[in-house]
């Protein structure tokens, strides 16, 4: 299932995240993408609020520890792949051991390592700059329990 969502602030973005988050049944990985300030961070600080994460002020972009783990509902696995330089990288970091039932994987830049993914079942979310803070959101292969009406 596809999705096109426009939002008007950082503040209706993080709402989105959290609307999606509070759907999340475990075993979910999703790839965020678009450019540099497009929202990708504050999307998953609404997911993580979403999934009941502890410490929402905590949910930070991990670009320099690479992963953040939040605890909560559902275990929160954050990965940012902006400074890896490749899928050995990736692989490197224990992708597969963040993959169970009980977490949810959030992958900023996903782009960058795409094609590890490609034989699992991922939600692609495209973030992009649409004016000053508006934003177009395209959620692609969302699960048929995901909607935006709640």
């Amino acid at each position: 299932m596809e999705m096109d969502i426009t939002s008007e602030s950082p503040e209706q973005t993080i709402e989105l995240g959290r609307k999606i988050g509070q759907q999340l049944k475990g075993g979910e990985i999703i790839a965020v993408c678009g450019p540099l300030g497009s929202g990708k961070t504050h999307f998953i600080k609404g997911i993580a609020a979403g999934t009941g994460a502890q410490d929402r002020k905590r949910v930070t972009s991990p670009t320099f520890v690479i992963v953040n783990e939040y605890k909560g509902g559902l275990d929160i696995y954050h990965v940012d792949a902006y400074r890896l330089n490749s899928l050995d990288e990736f692989e490197m970091i224990g992708f597969d051991d963040f993959c169970y039932p009980g977490s949810v994987v959030l992958i900023e830049w996903a782009d960058k390592i795409e094609a590890a993914l490609q034989t699992m079942d991922y939600i692609r979310i495209e973030i992009t700059h649409a004016g000053k803070t508006k934003r177009k959101i395209h959620i692609k292969n969302a699960p048929q329990y995901m909607t935006l009406c709640s």
